[in-house]
């Protein structure tokens, strides 16, 4: 790493040690290293990340205007990594971290960060967890306390577990800090989504709580006829909000190719809505076996649609064995019955 110390008084130096320096392949114009030890705050920040960081000039520069990322001396940006240093981030870490989130470069750390630490320890995380996902999700670190703490608060009210509420920053960053998921949070409440419901969701998809309009989906669900306080609802939401318009189509003419009509579509996705989180190619692998090897009709997995959640090689095929095995004894088995079986 490039020691700033060393030239901080220096001008002189500075310009010659940067234009010898092996990280500068691509080197700046003589102008923009002459004005990185005056007062343009935003060309030091430049040279700073280019060469603390090994970032190219053009990477720096965006980087630097998108994020508004401004300081005038390496005091600053010095004291935020020897703080991420001595919390035990790694250099490859901070290099991560940075291109995601460089204005934390210009952070007070002890007022913005520690405070997030120290609440984060004090609900049962270790110091190895803190630096895990903060490293992976430092734009948590954005949110002020104020957003934090109460967001925190009311997903742990669902999940009853820290280790699961930490596990939300995972998989959505801006978790914590967005007004949006305790508002939707409120109106899923409001309409009679159960706890359990919302527990489920925030477990295995957080990132549905950050959308906007969630209301109107949730009275689209209602529409069809999904009850807010049975299991299905949760899925059935994941299912309309995760799957956009365009793939949602070709789903549907998936299933249409096999002689389903939008009704026997909307029919399957009532009785079991996880059918829609499934791909096309195992819709496709599912009616392939089904109609061509079996010889059974496709209409039968309209009321019988929790199949297309099986594993074809696993579940579905070796029972299907054992079934033509019944038919060749002359036991009376059916594809209705067949379907039965896969369920239990």
């Amino acid at each position: 790493m490039f020691n700033f110390n060393s030239w901080r008084h220096k001008p002189l130096l500075y310009f010659k040690t940067v234009t010898f320096s092996p990280i500068s392949q691509n080197p700046l114009p003589l102008s923009l290293y002459f004005c990185t030890n005056t007062s343009h705050s935003t060309s030091f920040a430049v040279s700073y990340l280019i060469h603390n960081f090994g970032f190219s000039p053009q990477s720096a520069n965006k980087l630097c205007s998108t994020h508004r990322v401004k300081f005038k001396t390496n005091q600053k940006p010095d004291s935020v990594l020897n703080f991420f240093k001595n919390h035990g981030f790694s250099n490859t870490q901070l290099h991560n971290m940075i291109t995601k989130a460089p204005w934390l470069l210009s952070c007070d750390p002890i007022k913005r960060v520690l405070p997030k630490f120290q609440f984060f320890l004090s609900n049962g995380a270790s110091n190895s967890d803190i630096v895990d996902f903060v490293s992976k999700n430092p734009v948590v670190l954005y949110a002020s306390m104020n957003q934090m703490v109460p967001t925190y608060e009311l997903v742990y009210r669902f999940l009853k577990s820290h280790k699961d509420t930490i596990a939300c920053v995972n998989q959505c960053s801006s978790f914590f800090g967005d007004r949006v998921v305790p508002h939707n949070i409120t109106l899923l409440i409001e309409n009679g989504v159960t706890d359990s419901n919302i527990a489920r969701m925030l477990q295995r998809r957080s990132k549905i709580f950050n959308r906007r309009g969630i209301l109107k989906v949730v009275g689209e669900l209602k529409d069809l006829g999904f009850n807010p306080s049975k299991s299905g609802f949760s899925i059935a939401l994941l299912a309309k909000i995760t799957v956009n318009k365009t793939l949602w189509k070709e789903k549907v003419d998936a299933f249409k190719k096999w002689g389903w009509s939008d009704q026997d579509v909307l029919e399957a996705f009532r009785r079991q809505p996880h059918c829609m989180l499934t791909s096309i190619d195992k819709i496709n692998l599912v009616m392939t076996f089904w109609v061509n090897q079996l010889g059974w009709d496709a209409m039968a997995l309209v009321k019988g649609s929790a199949i297309l959640l099986l594993s074809l090689e696993k579940r579905i095929i070796p029972r299907a064995q054992v079934v033509q095995y019944l038919l060749k004894k002359v036991l009376h088995w059916s594809q209705w019955s067949f379907r039965r079986s896969l369920q239990l």
